[in-house]
């Protein structure tokens, strides 16, 4: 498998959890290179159902390295909390290595968070108000606070002290919000400290070693590519980058040292929280999707808004990202519609437009065209080659491969790691 980066090609939650864990299976070490516990992935391992919100879905198999790349924010607490449900399930942790690079998550920045969403009022951006824009604001801004710096009790108080005093200013000058107590926050933060000490190195030396081993590397982005800050639908993006280039930076790897891009997508469209979304179906239809698709949010519980499969953004995200193949995800959410449609082009103002826009006042007006297919009722859930899938199932495939340009190389037909076919190598 060499080293393959894996990303969303939507808005995220298009089941990269199970392709992850599916490829796992092939990996010799798996690395999450970016975002927070802001994203969340479900994998089903023998009729039992794993949340995992920041530890690589790989922790589920036995003698996988998996890593927390530098492009991670952490949340301590969350991180802790999540080790010890897997340990307590049977799961052996001591393969995980997080970057001394990481940064961390504290209070102030949930805080803060929340109380810039409430200050939006009917402007919000949906976010999860888990700290993760304000952590990444404090990186960009030069006053972050990483793991390496965490596990060192030296540097830690100063850094978090000057951090706490300047978060309590914006809180109760600009928001009106109580304070946050510095105290509190060291004391619990050095016991986090202690916790995690163990699992902190230098993971660019570590994954760079095993690439030079000729080991097979999995780096996983959380979220998808329509949620990039810089090519997502903005302002309605996370904070950080779940498309391709991300993955060199947040593993500490050069851009020649990957081998392969893979995208996932279901095969229609979902998305949580605000911002346009063209092909959302707010009829029966939709409805139908959501309760099939088992629609909500591992992270957020929030019900996912639903739509059909979107090709200006497959072809989006196949550029972007450099795809050589995609993974189809969720095909049996759509047995049993009498028809099924897919966008081919966008309709603005009488102009037909194949690429997506930047501008979100444009996205807003924009009407999709559709093709329509025959659907097909059959269940397709044991199916475990291309050629035991419905006719039509196949017909439409063709067409979301053709419009996306790209092959499609695994289809998801069901939440089991059995209820996968693969059509190529990957």
């Amino acid at each position: 498998m060499s080293t393959v980066v894996l990303i969303g090609t939507q808005w995220g939650d298009e089941g990269k959890g199970k392709v992850t864990d599916f490829l796992a299976e092939r990996a010799d070490m798996i690395v999450r290179y970016q975002g927070g516990n802001n994203a969340g992935h479900t994998v089903v391992v023998d009729d039992q159902v794993y949340k995992l919100h920041l530890i690589p879905s790989g922790i589920l198999y036995q003698n996988k390295m998996c890593v927390i790349g530098s492009g991670v924010v952490i949340d301590p607490a969350v991180l802790i909390n999540e080790l010890k449900s897997l340990e307590a399930r049977g799961i052996d942790t001591a393969n995980l290595k997080i970057s001394q690079r990481a940064h961390v998550i504290f209070p102030y920045h949930q805080r803060l968070d929340q109380a810039e969403e409430k200050s939006k009022g009917n402007n919000k951006i949906g976010t999860t108000c888990r700290g993760i824009g304000p952590a990444y604001m404090d990186k960009a801004a030069r006053v972050g606070i990483r793991m390496i710096d965490l596990i060192d009790q030296d540097e830690f108080a100063p850094l978090l002290e000057r951090n706490v005093a300047n978060a309590n200013r914006v809180l109760t000058r600009v928001y009106d919000n109580e304070n946050v107590d510095y105290n509190t926050v060291l004391e619990s933060y050095r016991g986090y400290a202690e916790i995690l000490r163990k699992y902190v190195d230098d993971i660019s030396v570590i994954v760079n070693k095993a690439i030079n081993e000729g080991k097979s590397i999995l780096c996983e982005g959380a979220q998808g590519t329509l949620l990039d800050l810089d090519h997502g639908t903005y302002p309605y993006v996370t904070s950080s980058h779940p498309t391709a280039g991300a993955a060199c930076l947040g593993a500490g790897i050069g851009p020649a040292k990957i081998d392969r891009v893979i995208g996932v997508a279901k095969a229609y469209t979902t998305r949580v929280g605000e911002g346009p979304f063209p092909t959302e179906l707010k009829d029966e239809t939709g409805a139908y999707i959501q309760e099939r698709g088992g629609e909500i949010g591992t992270t957020t519980g929030r019900p996912r808004r639903c739509g059909w499969f979107d090709g200006v953004m497959g072809r989006y995200a196949v550029r972007i990202n450099g795809l050589h193949c995609l993974a189809v995800t969720k095909l049996d959410v759509l047995s049993g519609l009498e028809k099924v449609k897919i966008c081919t082009s966008y309709n603005y103002r009488g102009d037909i437009l194949d690429e997506f826009p930047a501008s979100l006042k444009v996205l807003n007006e924009c009407v999709p065209v559709y093709e329509e297919f025959s659907g097909w009722r059959e269940d397709i859930t044991s199916a475990k080659k291309l050629e035991d899938l419905p006719v039509n199932a196949r017909r439409y495939l063709d067409r979301v491969s053709e419009l996306a340009g790209a092959p499609i190389a695994l289809i998801g037909v069901g939440s089991k790691r059995s209820q996968t076919i693969l059509t190529a190598e990957l």
